[in-house]
């Protein structure tokens, strides 16, 4: 199952830096969108070009730009913004890139980014529509309207449609189309106009629409002559019936506006598409956290401890049904907890190769690699970036502890601080016992789950439970997850090692062989994606949207506007000195309008692997003819080691040589197996 939504993209900028040149006036912006690649067999995709907005530092471009969204892959996207010279000898006026998930899960959907060369640049999304509403052409003319320009002057009119979109920060007119000015003319019979009744009033055509009417001024400061509210349907209707509309500033006309033509045509549905409706927003009792959890001891009594009291009961779901998109957008947050597995089984960490050791070299085992991996994704949506990061399955003080508290704080900060706490637990008297238990973990999370949802009725909670063998009770883990399955939780178990993870196949179908009333649980083994970070955040985050869109609309829980939230509070994410702006080349002059990446791009991808950086992104720049100096350097610098995974064949047991041939160079080489390590199993080789 692929959870896969369409989303639109807007821009608008503020406060550019002039790049015109000095005595040429102001720069005329336009903003070029480009899907970067993941991966390096990839190629970067331009997605298209906005208008040019004449004489402006702070352009608000009305083009959209429409791309899939899936939950559990990152998706980046570069802007470069640029000033159109009349002898195609353009200027660059900055660039940003964004990230998708960055871009849903900040307050608004908005994200803003200062540049390097000056000004913020500002995305926004919104969800699509699910299918095409049609394109509405239509011819506006202007009757008598008011000379705004002076006494010996006429002026040029031009006209925008506006729209307002649900969610923060969505209140305000924002222009979604702009027709060309027509000069020196109070009558004036604009130019036929095309646009996307989707862009325009998401496919709603009783959406209210604000047209408002400007005199150009080549300066960049038009000048209003009036507006006027309506919809899509009363456009159509004046068509008919020879209906007109009067532009007004305040109490005063400022003529009258007539609608020649209005039709759509190539409308997938002949009904209108009707946006899901915010609920207002819920009210909720107080809550007192727990107190501080201890470190090493339990994190509490499990045997006494309340699930977090009763859940709103299911009630049948709304009409239309919102999407996960609906929510995120829509005042959802989620929470993410870690549990990690300090069994005995995962091996001596002091030894290479062993499932908890951590290399010198800087890569990063299996266990780092989950929490990095799905910790970017689940982070974007985090409002307040703090993590309980829980142990199981270690003794302290002669016993074995089910779940501990891991680091020194009740809650870590991001995910720099989950990987931190994670290794510093082995500097505590720890010793790595069994059985593992997963019970009181899962007890545990969906309690703060419920606890959260007091507070705040649109939480949501993900355990990422990372775990190197099958439980020793299925039974027990069976009825544990059946009393949580009315938490608002969803617990991801990931199998790291080459442990036999058969019996954690009753796992799939979770819902139907238990008779839970929702499936809550996903696993997958690390293995099959070690190499794939996308693969793996795909497979382990697949189900989620589906479960959290379930688990509140079965209660009758939908969307909220965030009350709080105005523009004024987007936070403007500051210029990164270590990241360099992308330069692709392009060639935009073309007559039918395509954009072509010039030269050879493959190499210009996001590095997606993961030791890449958390937070922080890295673009592999596109491939260039080496030089001899860059030859005789390569000759002599010491190649970085590779890790790699060598299968024991059968009869070869633990501290006995293999002979290998490593993947990379083809250089034979002579490797131990490591104690521990059967016949058939895998461990990990770095040369």
């Amino acid at each position: 199952m692929t959870n896969t939504e369409k989303l639109q993209l807007t821009l608008h900028a503020s406060g550019l830096k002039n790049v015109a040149g000095a005595f040429k006036g102001t720069s005329d912006p336009f903003a070029i969108v480009t899907l970067l690649a993941s991966d390096p067999g990839e190629k970067p995709r331009v997605l298209g070009k906005t208008e040019v907005i004449k004489n402006t530092l702070s352009p608000n471009w009305t083009t959209s730009f429409l791309f899939d969204y899936e939950f559990g892959k990152e998706t980046h996207i570069n802007v470069s913004i640029i000033d159109e010279v009349r002898k195609k000898n353009d200027k660059p006026m900055g660039s940003a890139v964004f990230e998708i998930g960055d871009i849903l899960g900040s307050r608004g959907s908005i994200k803003a980014k200062k540049l390097k060369k000056g000004g913020t640049l500002y995305a926004r999304l919104q969800k699509a529509p699910p299918q095409s509403s049609g394109l509405l052409a239509l011819c506006l003319r202007g009757i008598k309207l008011k000379n705004v320009e002076g006494l010996f002057k006429k002026s040029d009119p031009f006209y925008e449609f506006r729209r307002t979109y649900e969610g923060p920060g969505g209140g305000s007119w924002t222009p979604v189309y702009r027709s060309k000015q027509v000069k020196d003319n109070l009558n004036p019979k604009w130019e036929p106009a095309t646009v996307d009744v989707n862009a325009l009033c998401g496919g709603d055509l009783d959406r209210r629409l604000q047209v408002a009417i400007y005199d150009f001024e080549s300066s960049g400061k038009h000048q209003s002559m009036g507006s006027f509210e309506t919809t899509v349907n009363e456009l159509l209707k004046a068509a008919v019936s020879k209906g007109t509309f009067t532009p007004k500033k305040g109490s005063k006309s400022y003529g009258t506006i007539a609608v020649d033509e209005c039709k759509i045509t190539g409308a997938e549905s002949p009904s209108a598409v009707r946006p899901v409706s915010l609920a207002p927003t819920a009210t909720a009792t107080a809550y007192a956290p727990s107190a501080p959890l201890p470190m090493p001891v339990p994190v509490s009594d499990l045997a006494n401890m309340s699930l977090g009291g009763a859940m709103p009961m299911p009630v049948p779901p709304p009409q239309q049904r919102p999407t996960f998109v609906d929510y995120v957008s829509g005042n959802c947050d989620l929470n993410m907890c870690v549990a990690i597995d300090f069994t005995g089984s995962n091996g001596d960490p002091r030894k290479p190769g062993t499932l908890h050791h951590f290399s010198r070299d800087g890569h990063m085992n299996g266990y780092e690699k989950a929490i990095s991996a799905v910790g970017s994704i689940l982070s974007k949506y985090d409002t307040d970036q703090q993590y309980p990061v829980w142990g199981f399955g270690a003794k302290y003080d002669g016993s074995v502890r089910h779940c501990f508290q891991v680091g020194s704080e009740r809650e870590v900060h991001g995910v720099k601080g989950i990987l931190q706490a994670y290794k510093g637990t082995f500097s505590t008297p720890l010793i790595m016992s069994g059985p593992t238990v997963f019970t009181e973990v899962i007890e545990l999370a969906a309690a703060q789950a419920k606890s959260r949802q007091q507070i705040r009725p649109l939480s949501y909670t993900i355990l990422l439970l990372l775990t190197d063998g099958a439980v020793s009770d299925v039974e027990a883990t069976k009825r544990s997850l059946v009393s949580v399955a009315d938490a608002p939780l969803s617990i991801v178990i990931v199998g790291i090692g080459n442990a036999d993870f058969t019996a954690m196949q009753f796992l799939d179908d979770f819902e139907k062989r238990t008779g839970a009333n929702r499936d809550i649980v996903q696993f997958v083994q690390f293995n099959k994606y070690e190499y794939d970070k996308t693969a793996l955040t795909r497979a382990t985050l697949d189900e989620i949207p589906e479960q959290l869109v379930q688990f509140f609309t079965s209660r009758g829980i939908m969307p909220q506007p965030d009350m709080n939230f105005s523009t004024s509070k987007i936070v403007v994410e500051e210029v990164n000195p270590n990241e360099e702006e992308i330069d692709l080349t392009m060639d935009y002059s073309s007559t039918d309008g395509e954009i072509v990446l010039n030269g050879d791009q493959s190499a210009a991808y996001v590095d997606n692997s993961y030791e890449a950086g958390l937070g922080r992104l890295h673009v592999m720049p596109p491939p260039t003819a080496p030089s001899a100096t860059a030859v005789t350097a390569a000759a002599v610098t010491v190649q970085q080691p590779f890790t790699f995974q060598v299968q024991v064949p059968p009869g070869v047991a633990a501290g006995q040589q293999l002979q290998i041939q490593h993947p990379k160079t083809g250089q034979t080489l002579l490797v131990s197996v490591p104690h521990g390590v059967p016949p058939g199993g895998v461990f990990s080789v770095s040369a």
